[in-house]
């Protein structure tokens, strides 16, 4: 049959749409086919600056922790229960958020590490707000102050008092990654600084006489002189480094970190920080309002 002239036959004109329509259509299967894997990271949301949108949704706190921080956050090594200020006080932020509390082991040597790969959402174990942790972490105010001890054994005879400290011939310990590493580094003059990395401990090098005192702060020299019968503190004369103590976080998030920083202000008013720091021995740091 001859469709010439016909009046339902396609012109060319309606040919020409005809397959510009099927090529668009064609054109969206192929990348909808080839974004398909995508789609899962298409839909899924943005948790980029907002930490607490992503713990709301995921329903947990992550907090980190140096399990081995006496009064702070230290896990008993036989019960492997969690105590410290900073564990009833981190209990204390996720019951006020309605979260559940997961604590993620970390320490002063990973602490920025682990903060910036988000492998917690704050660290919450008396962090000293030193100058270079400033420039990559983002702190809350304070709510600990504490100055730097020495430790020495009970029959040491050369260290009696701070003096003795900076002598020729006198080897000082610092743990790694503690924040008085920079600050004995910097303040010697004639001892030698031995700086103690994992999985040795200052108190290993102090009783082997590798050491013969060791720096630390408040908090931990409280564990020396509770549980070590061997251990006799240098205090310093006079100040000789106070540090204030904070909770860290990543910077970017300026509500995460303002919900945090309010908390720590209002513990401070209300009475829970002095209560928490009564009960772990620890009230002489506590800042005060």
């Amino acid at each position: 049959m001859n469709t010439i002239g016909h009046p339902d036959a396609p012109t060319p004109t309606t040919r020409r749409g005809l397959m510009l329509r099927l090529r668009a259509l064609l054109l969206r299967l192929v990348l909808a086919i080839l974004l398909l894997p995508l789609l899962p990271a298409l839909s899924a949301p943005s948790w980029a600056g907002n930490v607490e949108q992503r713990v709301r949704a995921s329903g947990t706190l992550r907090v980190c922790i140096w399990p081995d921080y006496y009064g702070i956050t230290l896990r008993h090594p036989r019960t492997q229960q969690l105590q410290g200020i900073d564990i009833e006080l981190s209990a204390a932020l996720a019951s006020q958020l309605r979260l559940r509390l997961e604590y993620v082991d970390s320490s002063f040597a990973t602490l920025v590490e682990d903060v910036l790969s988000e492998r917690c959402d704050v660290a919450m174990f008396a962090v000293g707000i030193t100058p270079q942790r400033q420039g990559v972490l983002r702190f809350t105010r304070p709510y600990l102050r504490s100055d730097i001890y020495g430790i020495t054994l009970s029959s040491q005879r050369r260290i009696q008092r701070w003096e003795d400290i900076d002598r020729p011939g006198v080897v000082v310990a610092v743990q790694a990654g503690t924040y008085m590493e920079p600050v004995m580094a910097g303040s010697l003059k004639s001892a030698r600084l031995l700086v103690v990395k994992p999985p040795m401990t200052r108190e290993q090098e102090l009783e082997s006489g590798r050491a013969d005192v060791f720096m630390t702060d408040y908090p931990y020299s409280r564990r020396l002189l509770d549980n070590a019968d061997w251990a006799r503190l240098i205090t310093p004369s006079t100040p000789f480094h106070l540090v204030s103590y904070g909770y860290a976080v990543k910077p970017g998030d300026d509500a995460w970190w303002k919900l945090i920083d309010d908390f720590v202000a209002s513990i401070r008013r209300d009475g829970r920080l002095l209560n928490a720091a009564r009960r772990f021995g620890l009230t002489d740091i506590v800042v005060r309002d």
